[in-house]
């Protein structure tokens, strides 16, 4: 009984041992950094823009679909239309803030940008998906090998900031003005009506495919600037019938005391 107690003590005192060293041996684990909104809001901007910095398509400049850390070679020149016109605003974002050189800034979007203009485009429209090596369209699914006018737009409302910043400008910047300008102004909106009061989201040279633009979800910024193309707008009519639905994109319900818009 008395050798059971002894032994039943060592273990007692060994595991008291082991615990405490492993707790000593332990790192420290730093308390979490507390940021002001403004040093929070420095940082979300600076990691938004290190997407489309340092992880561009390296020819093109533009945004890539994705990126894969685990494999940065798949889909590596894979370029994103509407992504390309997040990444080009966040770029001048990076210009005001200070976080990127003006002069770097304004070398790779005349890249970006001369690469649009060389581009396949269809009507004006550039496709979902462009093979950042030769512009060249690269097919969204099976039969979406054409114009992506929504894409285009989430594009073209880019090239319109690139335009006012750097229209009162000289020498290369008020160059990249001028053509973020013309590239924004060469889209024939009119033309993904196909002659009807609604907008169509493709356009393909060998499929026909009926997907129209009706209200509500996020294609409300293709209606706004193919209203507002000085060289190829819709009519009026166009989102009245079409986004709206002749008035059938509201709902009854009430949820917040006043009618509300709906998808279907």
């Amino acid at each position: 009984m008395k050798i059971l107690r002894f032994f039943l003590l060592c273990s007692l005192l060994v595991s008291c041992s082991c615990d405490d060293k492993s707790t000593t041996t332990n790192p420290a684990v730093n308390p979490p950094v507390k940021l002001t909104d403004n040093e929070l809001l420095d940082r979300v901007q600076q990691d938004a823009l290190k997407y489309f910095w340092d992880y561009a398509e390296s020819n093109s400049k533009l945004a890539r679909e994705r990126y894969h850390t685990d494999n940065p070679s798949v889909d590596q020149n894979l370029v994103t239309t509407g992504g390309s016109g997040f990444g080009l605003m966040t770029i001048l974002v990076g210009i005001e803030r200070g976080f990127i050189p003006r002069q770097e800034a304004v070398t790779r979007l005349t890249t970006a940008l001369d690469f649009l203009e060389n581009a396949n485009r269809f009507h004006g429209a550039w496709p979902h998906w462009i093979d950042g090596t030769n512009g060249n369209v690269v097919p969204f699914g099976n039969d979406d090998n054409g114009g992506d006018i929504v894409e285009t737009s989430l594009l073209c409302q880019a090239l319109i900031c690139v335009r006012e910043y750097f229209k009162n400008a000289s020498g290369d910047e008020l160059a990249l003005s001028q053509k973020a300008d013309l590239l924004w102004k060469g889209v024939d909106w009119d033309w993904y009506r196909r002659g009807e009061n609604v907008l169509y989201w493709h356009w393909s040279p060998d499929h026909q495919i009926n997907l129209k633009l009706e209200g509500y979800n996020e294609c409300l910024i293709t209606y706004i600037l193919a209203a507002a193309s000085p060289t190829h707008s819709i009519p009026t009519v166009a989102y009245h019938e079409g986004w709206a639905r002749s008035g059938a994109i509201l709902n009854s319900a009430s949820p917040i005391g006043r009618s509300s818009c709906r998808s279907s």
